[in-house]
């Protein structure tokens, strides 16, 4: 597995990490022998790269993590997310970013993981109502005090990633991004480019769908939040599923599959790029992996810019109130 340096840190991880979110929560039902047993083999892969956050579960995502890497710690770089607040219960709260709750929720996600430093620290979503400069400074105090090494932001845009920068370097942004969801492309890539941050795509396979995974609302177990999303629903999916079934044909050209195709055409983007994408089977987890060694000509790009270009997918990403939580 190639490691790439997220941005100008010293941080550098696998350029294939793993999204934990969907062994805890929101894409229904997950047994947690076998999601432990796809992060011991992610790691057994060259997979060094675990993406979790306090409000995945809620609060379960960082405990299952942390029980799973605590005897291989030293192989792993951590990454966990504060700011998007959840009850006991899993309502949802709010956004905060104040200095005292930064201090808190890494206090917290220290304690569920069970080690001493994160290795990378992000405010999950922007708070509106708090400065970020306040945010950013509490933030690189836990870097003065040795609780965490390195810095990011999700789904922060591009003048909030610089008046961020003003206070402490940002190592990595996280923002969705995949053949479906090519917004980046326009503003944030270029401002982390400019800015020398790394950029940590999530979803890059759209939420299973470019991987091929459903083909009717049928499909989704139950408890699981996607066919909410408007890209599921009704005309929007029959759509969409026409996307994936170009791109399968063009990953059936080139011999592998439709996933591997999506994950080998996001590392594809920039050297800057690493891509985080979740799954419950070490199946999975070893085609995801794989993706990795594919190599791309540039006919080939081409050819799926051509099929995917900006503003493909039918429908928003979210509903209404995630997009309102999205910095822009």
């Amino acid at each position: 597995m190639q490691t790439r340096a997220l941005g100008r840190s010293d941080l550098a991880v696998s350029a294939i990490g793993l999204g934990c979110m969907g062994m805890s929560d929101f894409y229904g039902p997950a047994g947690e022998t076998e999601s432990i047993a796809v992060l011991h083999r992610a790691l057994d892969l060259g997979i060094d790269f675990f993406d979790t956050a306090d409000m995945y579960g809620p609060f379960k995502n960082e405990l299952l993590v942390g029980r799973a890497l605590r005897d291989r710690r030293d192989q792993a770089v951590i990454a966990t997310k504060f700011a998007i607040q959840r009850g006991e219960d899993g309502s949802f709260v709010g956004i905060s970013g104040r200095p005292d709750y930064v201090r808190s929720a890494c206090e917290a996600s220290l304690k569920r993981l069970g080690i001493d430093t994160i290795d990378l620290y992000y405010q999950h979503r922007v708070d509106p109502q708090t400065p970020i400069e306040e945010t950013v400074g509490a933030m690189s105090r836990l870097v003065e005090q040795g609780k965490v090494r390195f810095l990011g932001l999700s789904e922060a845009a591009p003048e909030t990633l610089r008046r961020a920068c003003a206070v402490h370097p940002i190592a990595a942004l996280q923002t969705e991004y995949s053949l479906w969801s090519r917004d980046p492309d326009e503003e944030i890539l270029p401002t982390c480019r400019e800015l020398g941050i790394g950029f940590v795509a999530y979803s890059p396979l759209g939420r299973g769908m470019l991987a091929g995974k459903f083909r009717s609302p049928g499909d989704f177990k139950e408890g699981d939040w996607r066919p909410s999303g408007p890209r599921f629903q009704g005309d929007n999916l029959q759509k969409n599923l026409a996307l994936v079934e170009r791109i399968e044909a063009l990953a059936h050209e080139h011999g592998c599959t439709a996933a591997q195709l999506c994950l080998a055409w996001v590392l594809h983007r920039g050297e800057e790029i690493v891509t985080i994408p979740g799954t419950t089977k070490v199946a999975r987890l070893e085609q995801n992996a794989a993706a990795g060694e594919i190599e791309l000509t540039p006919q080939q790009m081409a050819a799926l810019d051509e099929i995917a270009p900006r503003g493909i997918a039918a429908g928003e990403r979210y509903n209404e109130q995630g997009m309102a939580s999205v910095d822009g």
